[in-house]
């Protein structure tokens, strides 16, 4: 009787044991593999024209606090230099927004030939474009113009953000998409700083899905509330996180409308002369989502940066 219930245990432990190991979503068969993923980082030189000649072994990837492997960084230009980038206005911008109209066109005049760009405004809750993309900068040029437009008539800047990345107006999706938002931040629907306010989340988790890198200019709207610098500072701060954690970059001076926009869309042309691809492997995921990224890169002289979030599709 004794022999028999030594054989019955053994029998359990083992029938246990080969469940653990081949049991569907098993902590450990996750473990065992990974999520390829990419995103977009920009290494700008600090002190010298020259490029830096950047490794896989250079960098250090965590995604939600665990080390990731970096497979590959391959600098966007030459054969790689596509972008598609649309200049999206707000359209209760003030009008003294027409003083900037030269620095604009400068700005997209300059952009190499491979780049394709396209000029929208924040109407409605929608990107509402007048011309498609293209590489003919004087063409794209013909839709800008000061808004026009009334207190409040872009519904909110974020919505627009999120119906632009959810509906990027082009099936290419080689080639990098970027965003420059030119609007005070301020979600009418929620007019104090608020860091979870859900039209905002909304905007950076749609861009950071569809691979948009979005950045800013802070330009007053035609209302009051833009004046008042405690709405101000909410505008700016939701800007802020907006870019950062898309990977893009925030402009803006004090409370109050830049005097021109040269230096920022100077500094701007270099980011985009200075984006790479960096492909990882990310831990295992059971669901397409959301996380937090961290990228350093071990190399002196160069300053980088990388969003804060990245899409992990599944595994």
């Amino acid at each position: 009787m004794k022999l028999y219930r030594l054989f019955a245990a053994a029998g359990l432990i083992a029938a246990f044991s080969l469940f653990v190991v081949i049991a569907p979503g098993s902590a450990w068969a996750q473990s065992s593999g990974g999520t390829v993923a990419k995103t977009i980082v920009t290494v700008v030189p600090r002190n010298s024209e020259e490029t830096p000649t950047i490794q896989p072994s250079d960098l250090k990837i965590h995604v939600n606090g665990r080390s990731a492997e970096p497979e590959s960084i391959t600098p966007l230009r030459g054969d790689r230099a596509g972008l598609q980038l649309v200049i999206l206005i707000d359209s209760g911008a003030r009008d003294s927004l027409g003083r900037q109209m030269g620095d604009i066109s400068n700005f997209v005049k300059a952009l190499p030939p491979t780049t394709e760009v396209a000029i929208a405004y924040m109407v409605n809750g929608r990107a509402v474009f007048e011309q498609p993309f293209t590489t003919n900068k004087v063409l794209a040029l013909r839709a800008l113009h000061l808004p026009g437009g009334t207190v409040g008539s872009s519904a909110s800047p974020y919505f627009c953000i999120s119906e632009l990345a959810k509906h990027w107006p082009s099936r290419n999706t080689a080639d990098r998409r970027e965003v420059l938002a030119i609007t005070d931040g301020i979600d009418p629907y929620e007019v104090r700083y608020d860091p979870e306010d859900p039209y905002v989340r909304a905007a950076i988790h749609d861009a950071v899905r569809n691979g948009v890198v979005v950045d800013a200019i802070y330009w007053h709207d035609m209302g009051i509330v833009s004046h008042i610098g405690f709405f101000a500072s909410g505008g700016q701060s939701l800007l802020g996180m907006l870019t950062e954690q898309t990977g893009g970059q925030f402009y803006y001076q004090g409370f109050g409308n830049p005097v021109e926009f040269a230096p920022y869309l100077s500094e701007l042309h270099t980011r985009l002369d200075n984006q790479y691809e960096l492909d990882f492997m990310a831990p295992a995921v059971k669901k397409a989502e959301i996380e937090t990224l961290k990228v350093k890169l071990v190399m002196p002289g160069v300053k980088t940066e990388a969003p804060q979030l990245v899409y992990l599709p599944t595994s």
